[in-house]
């Protein structure tokens, strides 16, 4: 589409739904766009054909049968067209849930206000927001018929149907609660397996520390940490259905990465430490888990860093400014997992206000992009500083149960991944929240 003049400025979520009108066929994928173009509507819709045939549709078959891709126009502007090829806004979209949702993701466009005729054209009976809540709303997503998932490897994930757990495996020497324990590949590799016994969805590998005052390596010297475990790490049969995240905020660390076998990039600024980042996890096309963090670890909890007037507020607000310029660049916001950065650029009471408060900066992510404020939200409060300073456990590794309390407070509020040091007990409590909650 882009190169066709086409320039997609909003993503919808992805969703999975069963065929409609004939049922004899694999499951569809899903999603919208908010786009611009010069094209007229005749114009874009016979590009969008081009397009079409280009990836492999052809012409005739089963109306509604089984197809590669189908591009729509569902509204133009505020226009409204009528002739024997085209009709907008589409004729049957109000009927189609799988239609409504992610055009309902893409409504709260705050950047562009581009969608705000879709509440009051002439032929929508109320808008979208209206037909969606009629249809059911939220309560259609999640079942049998319709999820909204994320590609991670080979597979379409659905996030919010349990409590996932991402295990750490630091190969650093100086991460505050387990720097230099698994420094040789030997000890990663059996940490890393411990973690896939005892449950863990994810493992997040890092090489760079980001503990307060962790100065920044060369990228030389990060590969040179990380490599020997990535290639140790895809060949191993024990982890084949584990997925592999990159803790790193250096975009050609990433890239190594994810050309290794890499799943995930996990970067703990969101893109601000380096200008190249967004632009290669867009060129990537792998799940982006975009943190929120002022400053960098060297100055995180400055006072300028950690001053805010509400800081569920501004932490939403930051991370939305982000997102914005990640679409910008061609990371769809289907890809993009948030992470409130609990301890990072953030005191202890703004740590348990952050905790506290989870939908509360969901409601703010929702103000420029629904698709965000509907998709997965990563939450690691292991073992961290301001956990100590509460039950006064001076080691990281005596920090344990209070993980597990407030990664339950962080499930509970919302939370799809807790990113944890030790898997089994966090696991086990997730277990838990999931039978009670899910």
């Amino acid at each position: 589409m882009r190169a066709s003049g086409i320039q997609a400025i909003r993503h919808a979520s992805l969703y999975e739904s069963a065929p409609a009108y004939v049922t004899d066929q694999p499951l569809f994928l899903n999603s919208a766009v908010s786009a611009i173009t010069s094209l007229d509507p005749h114009s874009l819709l016979r590009t969008l054909k081009d397009i079409e045939s280009e990836l492999g549709r052809t012409s005739g078959g089963i109306r509604y049968g089984p197809r590669p891709l189908d591009l729509d126009i569902i509204f133009y502007g505020n226009r409204s067209v009528t002739t024997e090829t085209l009709e907008i806004p589409h004729a049957r979209f109000l009927e189609r849930p799988f239609v409504l949702a992610p055009l309902a993701d893409l409504l709260n466009d705050a950047g562009t206000r581009s969608t705000s005729h879709w509440s009051n054209h002439k032929r929508c009976d109320g808008g979208v927001a209206q037909a969606w809540n009629k249809m059911g709303g939220e309560a259609c997503i999640g079942n049998e018929d319709l999820r909204r998932v994320i590609p991670v490897g080979n597979e379409l994930l659905d996030l919010s149907a349990k409590t996932h757990v991402m295990g750490i495996l630091n190969v650093t020497p100086d991460s505050f609660s387990d720097g230099g324990r698994f420094m040789a590949v030997e000890d990663a590799v059996a940490h890393a397996r411990s973690m896939a016994a005892e449950g863990a969805d994810f493992i997040d590998i890092g090489a760079q520390s980001t503990r307060p005052g962790a100065t920044r390596l060369s990228t030389e010297e990060e590969l040179s940490r990380l490599v020997p475990v990535l290639e140790a790490l895809t060949a191993d049969s024990a982890l084949k259905g584990v997925k592999l995240s990159v803790d790193t905020f250096d975009a050609r660390v990433g890239r190594e990465a994810v050309k290794m076998g890499v799943h995930v990039v996990n970067d703990v600024s969101g893109g601000s430490l380096d200008s190249e980042m967004l632009s290669t996890v867009a060129e990537l096309g792998v799940p982006y888990i975009m943190m929120h963090m002022r400053g960098d670890p060297t100055n995180m909890q400055s006072k300028a860093n950690t001053t805010y007037s509400d800081v569920c507020e501004e932490v939403g607000k930051e991370l939305n400014s982000r997102v914005v310029q990640a679409e910008a660049v061609g990371v769809p916001a289907w890809r993009i997992i948030t992470d409130p950065g609990i301890g990072f650029s953030k005191t202890l009471p703004q740590n348990l206000d952050l905790l506290k408060h989870l939908p509360v900066v969901r409601r703010v992510l929702s103000e420029s992009s629904c698709t965000v404020s509907r998709g997965p939200m990563l939450v690691g409060p292991s073992r961290k500083g301001f956990l100590g300073k509460i039950t006064e456990r001076q080691k990281g590794e005596d920090r344990d149960a209070a993980t597990v309390a407030a990664a339950v407070v962080a499930a509970i509020g919302g939370a799809n991944i807790i990113r944890a040091h030790n898997v089994r007990a966090v696991r086990d409590a997730m277990k838990v929240v999931d039978a009670i909650y899910k």
